[in-house]
């Protein structure tokens, strides 16, 4: 597990997602992390069509993954963490 990467999710989750969107085992490619893009950007998933849109922000950062998008993630997981403000 990393500091920043998709975030990982309870298996039944995960098999109810990929039998959704074949594409959900792309989340696997990197190590898992404490926060992640989709994490900063749409916040908590409480159904299945929920977690397939925060798919698209997990497979954004893994098609751009960089230093400078693990830093942008890094500021905005602790201003919300510090302030409260921004995704939930």
């Amino acid at each position: 597990m990393s500091l920043i990467g998709p975030r990982p999710v309870a298996e039944y989750v995960a098999k109810a997602s990929e039998r959704v969107e074949p594409k959900y085992a792309l989340r696997s490619l990197v190590l898992p992390g404490i926060t992640g893009w989709a994490q900063v950007t749409s916040g908590y998933a409480s159904t299945t069509e929920e977690e397939i849109e925060k798919l698209s922000y997990d497979l954004y950062y893994i098609k751009n993954l960089s230093f400078d998008l693990d830093l942008i993630v890094l500021f905005k997981t602790i201003r919300t963490v510090v302030f409260g403000t921004g995704a939930r």
